[in-house]
């Protein structure tokens, strides 16, 4: 089993993980709360980044480049076994919190929300939702849009 606790699917979680918080809709439940600003703030370890680039599809240049870290810094932090910083730790929560949205949108297929967010969207400008996602506006539009998906309102 995966050691990322907080990027897994609430039914892939084993008893005595992390973050046990009951489900909430339509968020991740451990992507959400206290427990998740505490856990960002002591630092996500590296296996988030990991489980996340997993999840995403992406290599790790273009994971290191949406998380807003250089190859080498993460080379360094493996290394040393240090954590991802608050910021970084904060872009992966935003990445894997929409990850999972998509995934409910598309009835926890996961493939075919990491085609979803790879691919442009016109109601985007054409971006794709994980090139929007870069600053927490741009992450609220993609929720939204998911969304506007979800109650099938396409404009």
């Amino acid at each position: 089993m995966n050691d990322a606790l907080i990027l897994q699917h609430p039914s892939r979680l084993h008893a005595g993980a992390l973050h046990e918080i009951p489900t909430l809709e339509p968020a991740h439940p451990h992507l959400d709360g206290p427990a998740m600003m505490s856990a960002i703030r002591v630092g996500l370890p590296l296996v988030e980044f990991d489980a996340l680039r997993e999840l995403l599809g992406l290599t790790v240049e273009a994971m290191a480049q949406k998380v807003g870290i250089s190859v080498a810094t993460l080379a360094r932090r493996r290394h040393d076994g240090a954590p991802l910083d608050s910021a970084h730790g904060d872009r992966i929560v935003r990445y894997a919190r929409l990850f999972w949205q998509a995934a409910q949108l598309f009835d926890l297929n996961e493939q075919t929300a990491r085609e979803w967010l790879r691919r442009p969207a016109l109601a985007l400008g054409g971006a794709t939702p994980l090139d929007y996602a870069e600053t927490e506006p741009g992450a609220r539009e993609v929720e939204n849009l998911i969304g506007r998906l979800e109650y099938g309102v396409y404009n």
